[in-house]
């Protein structure tokens, strides 16, 4: 497996490229390169087939020397082994069919599963803050999962069928020419229905797959906010809200259970066997053919039952994958604006930030934030203070390009942040928010997570820096103490020190605090002021916050009210002359 990085965002590639134009061709991509294992599969699908007739084709000839007055012994052990020795062949083909077609399907899930996380691990912001994780999660799932089932035991069955229509065509017309009509207007009956049938059930596989990652999505809401439905009481209203997204699940279950169970080539095989039969028995009234060959014909013609009571599943579990490639190719192909630039410019940061008329709206909304330019020289700290929702968190996303800026343009060291080659740009910012995320890993990890080489001295150093260091050592396995999902083992406080700890040691060129001392009591407020005014030594630093102690000493201020900067100054001017900043501190 190798990586590349385009213009927009991550791609994979298994020695081979995909073609995600359409969900059939995307798929075929991916098939193409098991090619080994596909020829497998088709081989023993042939084979098995043909060898399937011989059954059929020498239990006629039993018949006709058994009703003989003086039968060939010989003869009819010679049929015997015949049939033996083939259906031996014809078992390991049968499981050369299904090893083929299983190792396809197992591979091709793999490099499907990969594909769809690297996709999502490129895209931006943007991209991710618009979509439901609940419907992410059922398609990197579910749907992957459905890709699967396409192969084995969709195609599987299809392949491994599908010979058995054509024996009877070959095998009828070696006993008499006419017996090749019944088998040749079935197939042609066949397929015309077939088609009728997977355009049918085509929207409804695709609505069963759309209805799942609704319901999905709201499970997952409802247990990723489990604390404020509790508190609200509102658990009957979402069990009302999942209750009916599952119903709708159901009914889309329901009609594709209606089509399938409608399914006319069941009704078309019964009308052939009765028909071949009647058929067969007349041209032996007539002593055109012998009662054996009665008998091998209707054999030969009862192989259409595989491919007929199959194609009910197996053309149903290949819609169903189809749709779910169709989901995932939706997920992969959505356009990610945000330009990875690898051949951009790379060198160590300096400091220096210039916003210059910068304005940016969220998906081709209202501009959130408007015309907004200010300067931030080397080292210095700059505190951005305003009202919720007034656009600070936006303001500082738009410095590491979480977010791009709709018009108007950032620099960094004078250089637009769009010639940065993104990686050397963000592994040199730091952005502490005020929800923090830690992962279900040890302590000691969460804290290397931007520096994975870092040793225990330097994770140690980072967290004594963060005065997390004490609280970390009262933990049951100290550093190697694993937490829960998003930290919920331990308290806010200790969440952002730990934030903290990481900041510190990836040691970054531009850091960023978003409100990220607010779970601190006041005990440990001083310590950590003290580590914050220490780390923002040398580096220039965004502080949000509404606390006076870290506006004080910011070299400057600024004011945001509805995405403009309304004010900017120290603390003592704006005091003096900003309506705005003083009545942030009279709230």
């Amino acid at each position: 497996m190798t990586v590349t990085e385009t213009a927009s965002e991550f791609e994979i590639k298994y020695r081979y490229k995909t073609n995600r134009s359409s969900p059939v061709k995307w798929i075929f991509s991916h098939a193409i390169n098991q090619w080994y294992f596909v020829l497998l599969a088709v081989t023993g699908a042939v084979g098995n087939a043909a060898l399937a007739s011989v059954p059929a084709i020498y239990i006629g000839r039993v018949y006709s020397e058994i009703t003989k007055p003086l039968p060939n012994k010989d003869l009819i052990l010679r049929f015997a082994l015949i049939v033996l020795f083939s259906q031996v062949i014809r078992g390991i083909l049968q499981f050369a069919r299904n090893y083929g077609f299983e190792l396809t399907a197992q591979r091709i899930e793999r490099n499907v599963r990969e594909e769809l996380y690297i996709s999502l691990i490129g895209k931006s912001m943007t991209f991710h803050a618009l979509q439901s994780i609940g419907d992410l999660m059922a398609r990197a799932t579910n749907d992957v999962r459905e890709v699967n089932f396409l192969f084995s035991p969709g195609l599987n069955m299809v392949f491994g069928s599908l010979n058995f229509l054509f024996l009877p065509l070959i095998v009828g017309p070696q006993y008499h020419p006419a017996l090749i009509i019944t088998p040749a207007l079935f197939i042609i009956a066949y397929f015309i229905s077939i088609r009728h049938y997977l355009r049918t059930l085509s929207p409804i596989t695709s609505k069963v797959r759309q209805t799942f990652g609704v319901m999905n999505s709201r499970l997952s809401e409802a247990i990723d906010g489990i604390e404020t439905v509790k508190s609200a009481a509102q658990e009957k209203n979402e069990i009302d809200r999942y209750e009916s997204n599952s119903i709708a699940y159901r009914d889309a279950s329901i009609k594709q259970g209606l089509i399938e169970a409608r399914f006319i080539p069941l009704l078309l095989l019964a009308i052939a066997m009765g028909s071949g039969l009647l058929h067969a028995m007349l041209l032996f009234n007539l002593g055109q053919i012998s009662l054996g060959s009665v008998i091998s014909y209707f054999s030969t013609l009862s192989l259409l039952g595989f491919p007929t009571y199959t194609s009910i599943f197996s053309y149903s579990q290949i819609s169903l994958g189809i749709a779910s490639a169709k989901r995932l190719l939706e997920t992969m192909n959505t356009e990610n604006n945000l330009d990875e630039n690898k051949n951009g410019y790379s060198q160590e940061i300096q400091g220096k930030i210039i916003f210059n008329n910068v304005s940016f709206a969220y998906n081709n909304s209202e501009p959130f934030i408007k015309n907004i330019s200010f300067t931030a020289e080397p080292g210095q700290t700059i505190a951005v203070v305003g009202q919720t929702g007034s656009g600070k968190t936006t303001l500082a996303f738009l410095v590491n390009r979480t977010y791009d800026v709709s018009s108007g343009e950032i620099l960094v060291d004078g250089v637009n942040l769009k010639n940065w080659n993104l990686d050397a740009l963000r592994s040199q910012i730091s952005i502490i928010e005020q929800d923090i995320f830690l992962f279900s890993r040890s302590v000691a990890d969460n804290i290397a997570f931007g520096k994975p080489s870092a040793t225990h001295a330097e994770i140690e150093k980072a967290a004594k820096a963060a005065q997390a260091h004490e609280f970390i050592q009262s933990l049951k396995e100290g550093y190697q103490t694993v937490i829960g999902e998003r930290g919920v083992t331990l308290s806010g406080g200790q969440r952002q020190r730990l934030a903290l700890a990481r900041a510190f040691l990836t040691d970054p060129k531009i850091l960023i605090l978003d409100d990220s001392t607010s779970a601190i009591d006041s005990e440990t407020e001083d310590k950590i002021q003290k580590a914050i005014f220490n780390a923002a030594k040398g580096r220039t630093t965004f502080i949000i916050t509404h606390r006076l102690s870290q506006i004080r000493w910011a070299d400057l201020i600024l004011v945001i009210h509805k995405g403009r900067i309304v004010a900017a100054g120290k603390h003592e001017e704006l005091l003096k002359s900003s309506m705005s900043y003083q009545q942030i501190f009279r709230e």
